[in-house]
């Protein structure tokens, strides 16, 4: 097991470099360019030559590029990512407490998708072909055709404004999560239900569920089984759900007015902070990373036979 893990882990190594690599590469493409959008972030009304050069120079921008991108890269593994062109101060002091606030409602996402997922794939099984299992799939596929924003700003309106039950925006308790938890997921729930009951029907008519059926085993004990052994699908998936919600709370966050990670990239963006976006790319592209080593070392120790691939 040790063998295969430092093997995963050696693997994910060269895809992290590669990966910000590439970003590097497309946020430093134009010293210039970098140049004239700090001076813009400073507020510069009129901009010279000889301004853009200064700048170029007290950046390190006239240094090799692969000095640059080694110098950048040395400040990420101790998490220095520099310092913000319009806030001035370093980019870690900005990005985590955004980060903390989008992983809070990530994982608050995730784990009531799992919840919901694993608990309506086990009733879809239970009582496959009946009119609750053609009804719940067509209403988490019609939920599924819906954009996020749309229902988003259809619940603001309805619950929070009309209604006064909930709050519209911010992070001002338990409360605040309810909307932005359920609209962040929204897009989730009808593909694990889906995948978890495709996953269960297809082993609830294995051989070995028959024989224990047949042996007189008890239904629950049955889907216990079943439910482990398509879990090792599900568990890949799950993983994966965690850097995708990072990655998908834009949309969310901006439109709940949420203090995430994405509301922060999506600022920088219209600012040209390039710092900001650089952390950002580099934090989902770990999470990316992370998460689809975790999921392969959990399916090997679900399913051995994984380990000597």
């Amino acid at each position: 097991m040790w063998a295969y893990i430092v093997k995963r882990i050696l693997t994910a190594v060269p895809l992290f470099a590669v990966t910000t690599f590439i970003s590097f590469t497309l946020t430093n493409y134009s010293p210039k360019d970098i140049a004239v959008s700090v001076l813009y972030s400073s507020g510069v009304p009129e901009m010279t030559d000889e301004m853009i050069e200064l700048t170029i120079t007290e950046l390190g921008l006239d240094k090799p590029f692969l000095t640059r991108y080694w110098d950048w890269l040395k400040g990420c593994m101790s998490f220095d990512f520099g310092i913000s062109y319009v806030y001035k101060k370093p980019v870690k002091d900005i990005i985590f407490p955004s980060l903390i606030n989008t992983m809070q409602l990530a994982l608050a996402s995730i784990l009531f998708i799992i919840i919901l997922s694993l608990s309506l794939g086990i009733l879809c099984v239970k009582y496959e072909g009946s009119f609750f299992d053609r009804a719940l799939r067509g209403v988490m596929f019609l939920l599924n055709a819906m954009p996020a924003y749309w229902i988003g700003t259809l619940l603001i309106w309805g619950i929070s404004v009309e209604l006064n039950l909930l709050p519209t925006s911010g992070k001002e308790g338990a409360a605040s999560f309810i909307l932005p938890v359920f609209v962040l997921s929204l897009n989730y729930y009808s593909y694990y239900l889906r995948l978890i009951r495709g996953e269960m029907i297809r082993n609830s008519h294995e051989n070995y569920v028959s024989y224990g059926r047949s042996c007189g085993l008890k239904e629950r004990v049955l889907i216990k089984h079943i439910l482990k052994n398509s879990l090792e699908t599900a568990v890949a998936a799950f993983f994966l759900a965690i850097p995708g919600l990072l990655a998908g709370t834009v949309v969310v966050e901006n439109l709940f007015a949420w203090p995430g990670i994405g509301r922060t990239c999506v600022l920088a963006i219209f600012r040209q902070d390039i710092p900001i976006i650089q952390a950002y790319v580099v934090i989902l592209a770990v999470s990316f990373i992370t998460f689809n080593l975790f999921a392969d070392i959990v399916n090997a120790a679900i399913n051995p036979r994984l380990r000597g691939n």
